[in-house]
């Protein structure tokens, strides 16, 4: 037998063709998604279509069990992946296979795979999990609201970590099946429409589907003993409202407040556009918190809202924010005015619809309010930085920025705009140069300075230059001194307050997390 002998350069020459060209891209996907201001959130190197979560929950004891099916396909050649959870796991599949994992940090669920994953492949990932939500903090806070018959989950910038494994980022959004067993006699609410629900053995499954894209801190789990109310919008959307059953004082302006919600949709379809989810509807459980959230489809409501009597105002927003945070998300956590600046001026219109006062006598309301020695003119709504992201700057200066443009551009672009937007980034993400970008291109006007002014200037602006203008009217560069008649426009009479201020004023903690304050 004739043998060939390989000598050393050839060895290596042969092995290097025995090995795939692409092995050495299998690298791990990165812990993060590569967010600004919280780095360690999301993951990469795969997008998620879609979450199947089956879940069992004691209120009594507070235990959570798991199995949660996610669809994703992979962006690139990965040897590992990362998941978001802070409970513990006991197996890991992927696409059928046992799964090595381990955790670090006190989120980061690490996947090795028992073979690579090719880019732009789907995969399926299988985890079994339990815990008890209450007892995880991540980052010193929980998202978890423990109530006397349940728990909740609902928080911003992040709560899935507590009650499921995710991409857990606005970035990645998915379609959402959420099962919950719990005790006979307690219900399980979640995002979307209730598809069945069934009893066997003493518990109870309600089986929830939310089918549109849907980012991991939208998704809701409450789970309690509630009044419910469902109903059917004149186009036929479900429309269901959960109460707890031990709201106390509160419980009567809660009801009045939020069976509006069909009403407020209907009209703020005419401001945004369609309503963009298969389902509508609000919850208030009794949890101490004093904050509301936009959970897709079904915004959560904490008692304390409703404190000095109902408000519809604060349903206007959460509801506002189905279009403007919910369908269009944030690219980056930076950009919370496409959210926030939004819905805060939707309560603005709602006030000039009921005859409460224009959102121009808003706008001039706060900015007389408010001193140029006044801290809140600091805050950048543009770029506010992690500490000031629920700022109210955020709120009322990045709506006095849509009230500059409405004036800047005038009522038939503006409120074109405002419908637009929703439509062209629709179940997607942007930033905030999308939007001025958008703004731009509808109404043919150059319209950065103005942005700049309101959004990025860490200064109060200039006074308008002509006396009994709106604060809002002025120009990017006009002079804070500019008079008109001989007459300083700061000595122009103080606007008065609208009679909408003070409802509008009661919801300005309405994103104040008071459990994780600077996170």
């Amino acid at each position: 037998m004739h043998r060939r002998i390989i000598v050393p350069s050839a060895l290596a020459a042969s092995l290097l063709l025995a090995i795939p060209a692409s092995a050495a891209d299998y690298v791990p996907g990165a812990p993060g998604i590569g967010d600004s201001y919280y780095p360690a959130s999301g993951n990469g190197g795969y997008d998620v279509s879609h979450y199947d979560l089956r879940l069992t929950y004691q209120p009594a004891t507070d235990v959570l069990e798991g199995t949660a099916t996610i669809l994703a396909t992979t962006r690139q050649n990965l040897s590992r992946f990362n998941l978001d959870l802070g409970l513990k796991v006991s197996e890991v599949r992927v696409n059928g296979k046992k799964a090595a994992f381990t955790t670090s940090g006190e989120q980061e669920l690490e996947i090795t795979p028992a073979a690579p994953l090719e880019k732009n492949r789907t995969i399926s990932v299988v985890v079994r999990y339990a815990g008890k939500p209450s007892e995880v903090k991540i980052g010193g806070w929980t998202a978890w609201h423990r109530t006397p018959d349940g728990g909740v989950a609902a928080q911003e910038p992040d709560s899935a970590a507590w009650w499921f494994p995710s991409n857990d980022h606005p970035l990645d959004k998915a379609t959402f099946d959420v099962s919950v067993a719990v005790p006979d006699g307690t219900q399980a609410i979640s995002n979307g429409v209730l598809q069945s629900q069934s009893s066997k053995l003493g518990w109870t499954r309600y089986n929830w589907r939310s089918n549109k894209p849907q980012a991991t801190y939208l998704a809701t789990l409450a789970v309690g003993k509630f009044d419910i109310t469902t109903d059917k919008t004149a186009g036929g959307l479900p429309v269901l409202n959960a109460y707890s059953r031990d709201l106390g004082d509160n419980a009567g302006a809660a009801r009045a407040s939020v069976e509006r919600t069909a009403e407020v949709a209907e009209w703020l379809e005419g401001v945004f556009g369609p309503y963009p989810f298969n389902a509508l509807g609000g919850y208030v459980p009794n949890v101490t918190s004093g904050y509301a959230l936009e959970t897709q489809t079904r915004p959560f409501y904490s008692p304390r809202q409703f404190a000095n009597g109902s408000n519809v105002s604060v349903v206007v927003h959460e509801l506002a924010h189905q279009w403007y945070g919910d369908s269009v998300s944030v690219d980056n956590w930076k950009d919370i005015w496409v959210n926030e600046g939004f819905a805060r001026y939707s309560q603005w219109l709602w006030s000039e619809k009921e005859g409460e006062g224009t959102a121009q006598e808003l706008a001039d309301h706060v900015y007389a309010t408010r001193s140029a020695e006044d801290p809140f003119w600091t805050v950048k709504p543009g770029d506010p930085g992690p500490d000031n992201q629920f700022h109210i700057a955020v709120y009322d200066r990045g709506a006095l920025a849509l009230q500059a443009l409405r004036n800047e551009i005038g009522d038939e672009d503006f409120f074109a705009v405002l419908k637009g937007w929703p439509t062209e980034f629709a179940y997607g993400n942007a930033e905030v140069a999308d939007f001025v970008a958008y703004a731009e291109r509808i109404s043919g006007k150059p319209l950065a300075a103005l942005f700049d002014t309101w959004l990025y200037q860490p200064v109060k602006p200039a006074a308008p230059a002509a006396t009994g203008a709106g604060a809002t009217r002025q120009t990017a560069g006009a002079d804070a001194d500019a008079r008109t008649n001989g007459r300083s426009a700061a000595a122009a009479p103080k606007p008065v307050q609208p009679r909408s201020w003070k409802k509008i004023a009661e919801t300005n903690t309405i994103h104040a997390h008071e459990e994780h304050a600077g996170r």
